[in-house]
């Protein structure tokens, strides 16, 4: 039997792998490290949890014992599609290079960029990073990819899940082409071919067990049941979960619940904590901080359960998951190999449950297509009915649960469906909410100004002489005799149309006496009386025998009054 000793690495190396505890490598350590200390290039395919890791981890160090980095220049190059999954790369070469005096970096989002650059100026021999920050720091001119010795791509067939592929192709653009590459993935995907047929030249294909096929120690259960209605399956579902956990007991000591939707873990994971069950969620939208610490407290067993979306489901390394729960079938098959290979991790045993209803139907059959083989079926637990419906139905309670549609939080529902639900239950509709009265506010005209007033009696005196100016013409003019024509107007027409004028003069005078009301005068009351003054000239007269001085006296303004000037 082949041991690591036998493997030709850096007896620095060997010593950090027997502090472990390790002996004896896996099938995928085997084959692999030897073909990477000879310099070529490999296409490892491996289901997961079998140390694809160390594969790759532990002849880079030892071929990156020898030289010096540069700043700015890393020395290889790791790319994994998930923060957590690259933290647990950066944690496993701490662990094998402890007794070296290589130096790394981390490069992930959710971290702030001053302390990842302070690493790089210094100078990083090996540099682990997801690909979106790596091209952060190189767009921001922080780092430069020509010396990369060797580049490692993990999980591969997950980047191309993730919509990576267009960005580890430019990344593999950056870096020089005599670079010494190993690709790693459980699964092989027809795109991920292509890329390794691109970049990898004459690579060393290892594959240990056939692709895409799960672990002999994980206990397999397919729970199928049918809602008692569509609105109600989120419901349901969630209580079939509880009981499949409480019917394991003791024997469940820890286990990982996955969903498709973000949504779901929170709504999922509040609905365990609700009754009495240690669950905490994780996924993309929450602070990396956050994660890491969901992380390390279901490491440290100070969490139960961990309800997760599927970026806990690669390369996630806690050896002691007893159980794995599939709230919901994946859409994308490979996820499902991934998902229950966190348990049944370093020959221990596992158990992994997944919950389908009718519509996974088509799920389930590229699950079962992927592995080849059929999914043991498993049956409810004994005893258990399903919870009986809420009065409103178990749509509108999801809804609820989820933070309904067009409001925000519970306090907005409470307040505006379930009470309004009691309150318009008469009518038939949900009342409206009151609307609060608008103050109406009065303003006071301010008093007309002096100037106003003035004009004011100006106006009323020109209206006055075209009124008596009117009238005298009438007079000149005699009565008009009456005739009686077909479609002339009849008699009186006249005086009423003389009385009309008469009104819309009088509604004229009020309308402009109305605006000059509201009319604003720069200077308020408050005019000085010089603003008010006229200059007139004197006519200047012809130079005196006095001299100049006279005739200046005579040619001074005077100061004469507004109204006298007019």
């Amino acid at each position: 039997m082949t041991k690591f000793s036998d493997l030709a690495l850096d007896a620095r190396v060997l010593q950090a792998v027997a502090e472990t505890g390790y002996e004896t490598p896996t099938p995928i350590q085997a084959q692999a490290i030897p073909h990477a200390l000879e310099g070529r290039d490999v296409l490892g395919i491996a289901q997961t949890g079998t140390g694809k890791t160390a594969s790759f981890s532990l002849p880079m160090i030892t071929l990156l014992g020898k030289g010096r980095a540069r700043a700015r220049m890393p020395r290889s190059l790791v790319l994994c599609p998930t923060r957590e999954l690259a933290a647990q790369v950066a944690e496993n070469f701490d662990t094998y290079a402890k007794h070296t005096k290589l130096t790394k970096a981390l490069l992930i989002g959710g971290v702030a960029f001053g302390e990842q650059d302070k690493l790089i100026d210094r100078g990083v021999d090996v540099l682990i990073a997801t690909p979106g920050r790596l091209l952060d720091h190189f767009e921001r001119g922080k780092l430069l990819l020509t010396g990369v010795q060797i580049m490692v791509v993990d999980e591969a067939d997950r980047m191309l899940d993730m919509g990576f592929i267009p960005d580890i192709e430019r990344i593999f653009s950056l870096t020089p082409a005599t670079r010494q590459t190993f690709f790693f993935s459980a699964t092989m995907a027809p795109e991920i071919e292509r890329i390794t047929k691109t970049f990898l030249r004459d690579p060393a294909k290892i594959e240990v067990a056939r692709q895409s096929t799960t672990s002999d120690t994980i206990e397999q259960a397919l729970i199928q049941f049918t809602p008692s209605r569509k609105d109600r399956s989120f419901t349901e579902k969630r209580a079939v979960l509880r009981a499949l956990i409480r019917a394991e007991g003791e024997a469940c000591t820890n286990a990982i619940v996955f969903c498709n939707r973000k949504m779901d873990v929170d709504v999922v994971a509040k609905s365990l904590k609700s009754h009495g069950f240690d669950a905490a969620p994780i996924h993309g939208d929450l602070d990396q901080s956050q994660r890491m610490r969901t992380l390390d407290g279901f490491r440290e067993g100070t969490l139960q359960i961990l309800v997760a979306s599927d970026v806990a489901a690669r390369g996630l390394d806690v050896p002691s998951v007893s159980h794995v729960f599939n709230f919901d079938l994946p859409s994308h098959p490979e996820d499902y190999v991934h998902r229950i290979g966190r348990t049944g991790r370093a020959g221990r045993k596992g158990k992994a449950f997944s919950i389908a209803t009718p519509s996974d139907e088509k799920y389930l059959t590229n699950i079962e297509n992927l592995v080849k083989q059929a999914i043991p079926r498993g049956s409810l637990p004994e005893g258990f009915t399903m919870p009986e419906a809420r009065e409103g139905g178990g749509g509108r309670e999801r809804r609820d649960e989820r933070g309904g549609k067009g409001r925000g939080g519970r306090s907005g529902r409470e307040g505006g469906r379930e009470s309004g639900r009691d309150s318009g239950r008469d009518s038939g509709r949900e009342p409206r909410e009151a609307v609060a009265p608008v103050a109406v506010v009065e303003v006071a005209k301010e008093e007309p100004r002096r100037e106003d007033r003035r004009e004011d009696r100006r106006e009323d005196r020109r209206d006055d002489r075209r009124d008596e100016r009117r009238e005298d013409r009438r007079d000149e003019r005699g009565p008009r005799p009456h005739v009686h024509t077909h479609g002339s107007a009849p008699h009186g027409h006249h005086h009423r149309e003389e009385r009309r004028e008469d009104r819309r003069d009088d509604r004229r005078r009020e309308d402009r006496r109305h605006d000059r009301d509201d009319r604003v005068v720069g200077m308020g009351d408050h005019v000085p009386d010089f603003i008010l003054r006229s200059f007139k000239l004197k006519e200047r007269p012809a130079l005196s025998d006095e001299g100049p001085e006279a005739s200046a006296e005579m040619a001074r303004p005077e100061m004469a009054e507004a109204g006298d000037a007019e």
